[in-house]
């Protein structure tokens, strides 16, 4: 009788056991998916596998396109006509990585130009590598590992984006001769894959980082829009859960994508720029990002600029900043 109830027992916690087990699953993989997973392995897949990520009205109004699009199909139109030379390299897990190189005539500096989640080398940032370029600057326009012509199968929020940023600039520095001075811009996921990698050594030819848009953390970055879009206000265990997927599936811990390590060891002067009606990266990323960092920094908040909108909005002043961050550094 009595090993019949123990074993009744062991068969009950069993079940339930099972029964939590897959509603851990059920409620946390799929959105670590949803946030993580690009839908292609190859490169040369992209066009067969590629998909749209269903949209939101947060997503369409955080975008150029939702005031700015004859502007930005302009500037991506004036990419696509230049003729940029193709680069490759391998990051450590042996993904191919792609960027688009452009040399101006007279240079006098170098920009490593980095894009957002989901976007390509010839999305936002066009808009500015276009100005860069006709004021002496050569231009690396790279795809961000899942994107554009790039492999991969993870978007890690900066993780290991980092890593594939250093060695591109890595790359970069082998193939500057002259020893021009070299800028990391990045905006969004891109900024902050390029302070994460600032937080490493890097090549005394690397002189300043622009930072437009940068969150602060994945952690954070998934905090607020659950809150901003779905007034979920805690979501820890959700959390719990998508961490673990993501180093099981993907390799990365969210911890890692947590920009303070990084603007603690990092030596280079920052120039901040954020949106001041940003709703899909909050400004008070960057704020954070800025009171962190312990090196020259500066920061610049653009009213009514939405996400990845800042030039868009207030291009003068931009163009500015950026010239007279050049000048400083220089």
């Amino acid at each position: 009788m009595i090993k019949h109830i123990n074993h009744s027992l062991l068969r009950e916690v069993g079940f339930f056991a099972s029964i939590s087990a897959g509603g851990f699953v059920a409620i946390g993989y799929p959105f670590f998916k949803f946030c993580t997973y690009a839908g292609k392995k190859k490169s040369s897949d992209r066009k067969k596998i590629s998909k749209k990520w269903f949209k939101l009205k947060h997503t369409e109004v955080n975008h150029p396109r939702y005031r700015y699009e004859k502007e930005y199909e302009e500037t991506k139109a004036w990419c696509l006509n230049q003729p940029m030379k193709d680069w490759y390299i391998r990051s450590a897990e042996g993904l191919k990585l792609h960027a688009s190189y452009y040399p101006c005539e007279h240079p006098k500096r170098i920009v490593l130009m980095c894009h957002g989640y989901r976007g390509t080398r010839f999305g936002s940032v066009a808009a500015i590598a276009k100005y860069l370029h006709e004021h002496d600057s050569s231009l690396l326009l790279v795809d961000q590992r899942c994107c554009g012509e790039s492999e991969g199968k993870y978007i890690t929020f900066g993780a290991r984006e980092q890593y594939d940023m250093l060695e591109w600039i890595g790359r970069l520095n082998e193939e500057n001769v002259e020893k021009l001075p070299i800028y990391l811009y990045g905006q969004s996921m891109g900024a902050t894959s390029l302070i994460l990698a600032a937080g490493h050594a890097l090549p005394k030819e690397v002189k300043g980082l622009i930072a437009d848009c940068a969150f602060h953390s994945m952690k954070q970055q998934l905090r607020d829009i659950a809150s901003g879009w779905f007034h979920l206000h805690y979501i820890e265990l959700l959390l719990l859960r998508v961490d673990l997927f993501c180093r099981i599936f993907a390799g990365f811990a969210m911890k890692e994508t947590d920009t303070s390590v990084a603007l603690e060891k990092n030596r280079l002067p920052i120039l901040f720029f954020h949106g001041e009606d940003d709703t899909y990266v909050w400004p008070e990323n960057t704020i954070k990002n800025f009171h962190i960092t312990k090196t020259e920094k500066e920061l610049h908040l653009i009213p009514e600029a939405r996400h990845l909108c800042c030039y868009y909005t207030a291009p003068e002043y931009y163009e500015e900043k950026v010239m007279e961050f050049f000048g400083r550094c220089e």
